[in-house]
Parts: C-alpha cells; sequence; structure tokens
C-alpha cells in the first residue's frame, strides 16, 4: 500500500477505494499496482455464474437434440435388423432388446420434453432389462453390437469382481466410473447412457435353491449396494478409482437416466423352473403323467418359462428384481445354428480367416463336413459360439506359420480330417 496516498484505484472500474486497512481491498498487488474492488469482484462472479448456467441450458439443448435425432434411426424394426446381420437366431431376445432401447430413448426425449410442464406426470420408470440364456449363446455379442450401432455411452462391467464397501476388490461405482469414461468425460453423455453388468448370476446369494457349502462373501452385499443406483440416485465415485477418503476429488453422476442390463448364464435356474411346473402339473385323473413315461422338458422350454420367483429361489434379492422388469432369455445353440455362425454373419469366423489369408496370396476353403466337425465339437466343450473360433485357431495354427514362407498364389482346402484328426491341409498351387 503507498505510503503518501492511501488511496487506491479499482483497475476496473477505476473507483477509488480509501481502506482504512489492506484487508478492506480484496485484491492489491502494490509490484504490479493492481486492485480489484469487491463490487468488481461480485460483477464477476455474476458474469461466471450466468455463462456457466447458458453453458448447461446448450448442453441440455445439444443432448435433447441429439436424442431426438438417434430415435429416428432406432426404432425397434432396425435395431433387430442390424443385430441379425450379426447374430444368429436368439430372435426374441432381439426384440426384448429393441423395444427396451427404444423405449430408453423415448423415456430420455419425453424427460427434455416435458421439464417444466406441471401437468406431465412426473417421470417414466426406466425398464431395466435381465438377460439371461446358456454360456456362449450370445448375450454379450448381442450387447457389444448394440452398443457399436448406439450413439449413447456403452460400458460393460464385470459383476462376479465387485465387492461390498470395505472389502477388497472393486465397489459397486465401478460400473457407473466405467461408463464416465466411456463417455470420454462428459457428464451430460453419461447420465443417458446403458450399463451392461455381466456374469449377474455369479453375485447371487448362495442360501436356498443355490445354497452351496463354501462362504458367501458379501454377495447379497453386492445386490443391495447395487440397489441404489438400479433405482436411479446419485452415485458418488473417485476420478481415479480410488478409495473413498474426505482429501479425494469425487464426481457426482445421476444414474435417472441410466439404463441397467444385466446378464448372466445362470446356471441351474432350468431345474428351479422344472420343479416349479412340475407342482403344477395334475398328478390325478386321465390326464396324470405315467412314471416312467413322461419326457424331461429341454432346456430351451423351460428358460422361456422362468418368473422372478424363479429368480428369487436362485439368490436374487426381491428388491433387484423388482427394478428388473424386462426379462429377456435366449436359447441354446444347436449344430445348424452354430454352423450359421461360421459363416453368415458379417464377422464370421470362417470370413475372417479368409481374409486373413487372402493378404498372404492365399484362398481359403472350409469343405461343409469341416464345418460340421467344428460345430459337433463346440457343442462337445459345451461352450457354445464363443469356442468356434478357438477351434479353427488351433486347426489353422500350422498353416498360419508356414504360409508366409512363399509368396506363390495358393489355394487351401480344410477337411474334416484336419479337425477330428490334426490332420494337414490340402495345399495346391494356383
Amino acid at each position: 500500500m503507498p505510503q503518501n496516498d492511501p488511496t487506491i484505484q479499482c483497475s476496473f472500474c477505476k473507483r477509488k477505494i480509501v481502506p482504512k486497512s489492506q484487508y478492506d481491498v480484496p485484491i492489491y498487488d502494490p509490484r504490479a499496482n493492481f486492485a480489484i474492488c469487491a463490487n468488481c469482484i461480485k460483477d464477476i462472479y455474476h458474469v461466471l455464474e450466468e455463462h456457466q448456467q447458458g453453458e448447461a441450458v446448450a448442453q441440455t439443448e445439444e443432448t435433447a437434440n441429439a436424442i431426438a435425432e438417434e430415435i429416428s434411426r432406432i426404432k425397434p424394426h432396425m435395431v433387430k435388423e442390424y443385430l441379425d446381420q450379426y447374430i444368429i437366431n436368439q430372435d426374441r431376445a432381439k426384440k426384448i432388446l429393441s423395444v427396451a432401447i427404444y423405449n430408453h430413448y423415448k423415456r430420455m426425449q419425453y424427460g427434455f420434453q416435458h421439464k417444466d410442464e406441471s401437468e406431465a406426470i412426473e417421470e417414466i420408470d426406466k425398464s431395466n432389462v435381465i438377460i439371461m440364456g446358456p454360456s456362449g449363446c450370445g448375450k454379450t455379442a448381442l450387447l457389444s453390437h448394440l452398443a457399436t450401432m448406439l450413439d449413447i455411452p456403452f460400458a460393460v462391467t464385470d459383476a462376479s469382481s465387485l465387492t461390498e464397501a470395505g472389502f477388497v476388490g472393486s465397489d459397486v461405482e465401478v460400473a457407473v466410473r466405467n461408463l464416465y469414461y466411456a463417455a470420454d468425460k462428459d457428464l451430460a453423455r453419461c447420465e443417458h447412457g446403458i450399463i451392461y453388468l455381466d456374469e449377474f448370476d455369479k453375485i447371487a446369494r448362495k442360501s436356498g435353491e443355490n445354497n452351496t457349502i463354501t462362504a458367501d462373501p458379501g454377495h447379497e452385499g453386492v445386490q443391495q449396494a447395487l440397489l441404489k443406483m438400479l433405482e436411479g440416485n446419485v452415485v458418488e465415485f473417485t476420478a481415479r478409482g480410488q478409495r473413498k477418503h474426505p482429501e479425494a476429488p469425487t464426481i457426482k453422476v445421476d444414474t435417472k437416466n441410466i439404463l441397467f442390463i444385466v446378464g448372466g448364464a445362470f446356471v441351474g435356474i432350468e431345474k428351479i423352473i422344472a420343479k416349479r411346473l412340475k407342482k403344477t402339473d395334475s398328478n390325478i385323473g386321465f390326464g396324470a403323467k405315467i412314471e416312467g413315461q413322461e419326457e424331461k422338458p429341454k432346456f430351451d422350454e423351460l428358460i422361456h418359462q422362468v418368473t422372478p420367483e424363479d429368480l428369487m429361489k436362485f439368490g436374487i434379492i426381491p428388491e433387484i428384481i423388482g427394478r428388473l422388469p424386462v426379462i429377456c432369455t435366449l436359447e441354446s445353440l444347436d449344430e445348424d445354428a452354430l454352423l450359421r455362425i461360421l459363416t453368415e454373419p458379417k464377422n464370421a469366423p470362417v470370413k475372417q480367416y479368409q481374409k486373413l489369408m487372402e493378404m498372404d496370396n492365399v484362398e481359403l476353403v472350409f469343405e461343409d463336413a469341416a464345418l460340421r466337425a467344428i460345430a459337433k465339437k463346440a457343442i462337445e466343450r459345451k461352450t457354445g459360439a464363443r469356442s468356434l473360433k478357438g477351434i479353427i485357431e488351433d486347426t489353422m495354427l500350422d498353416i498360419m506359420f508356414d504360409i508366409p514362407r512363399s509368396d506363390k498364389h495358393r489355394k487351401v482346402t480344410i477337411t474334416e480330417a484336419c479337425i477330428n484328426d490334426q490332420a494337414q491341409p490340402l495345399i495346391e498351387e494356383l
């Protein structure tokens, strides 16, 4: 502060201040002869606040316009037609997911269009989805192709890695954090995304029909912790993924408009369904079934008859089931379906290897008997479509190692003996 003249002039409004002490001027640097009065600081704060509000409104309008534009290209029949290019069979599951995605967008659009209308209903409830089916039937593939088609953030989290807060492992908030990073840290886009919890059946509580002699390290607690996300509450997580503590910076995400899809194989649930159906069957009178003559129901017939009560017996808590109103079931894949998966989809395994071999000037051909042998081997392994590529890889290993030795134009034929007896493929020079 100047010794001779106590007057200080604000560098913005030029108003002169005669402070009784240096603390009467909020910002003052005598070396640079720079000062800001309290009135100017207030004005700057109001300008910044209005700017931030304007940015928020503009971002909201941009999100609303993007959703309106997206709705025109994700009508249920369009989504199913897209999935048909990559996924064989599972028509019922495709319809359920197509409708769920379309309704999710419409729900978000309704929220934007009726935000300030008193006569509108408060909000349309979310229709979270539970998807179940045997291993290798296409659950994850369905969701990954949906993620490619959609223009909103989509994140996959392995539910089996989640633990209750305080245990070693990942807190349930990691699912929302994964979505936040999938949205490139754009909070507005993150709050309108989709979260897929894979291996959801692994967090079923070990009690009742699903009991085992092993411990249950917080599985029911994980389901309880997931409730707040499924309900649409605000979830808070640390930006860097560390444990929460008072000094760690946190990010808050409103999950009200986030669609949750949970999936798993639910191994053994068909036995629970069969037991329930057996109790309802009549065993008296002319319609009674004679012991030894009744056929055992197939898995595909049973899985489509699953009810919330069956899920509760499996070990999913009632509160979770109430927030997963849409049940989507997938059938197991037979030999004919696996044959089609090998060759028909855009990204079929056979097409992928043919493209790889084309880059080495090689024409790759699979005999029909070889393809059927691959399908039969996949059924024997009981791993569904996910083992198809592995079987081809084992067969093709030696040929893919030796082919690059020469640039000659050749034709490689994979026979049934190559699959079943590890015979060498037929190689012809063209």
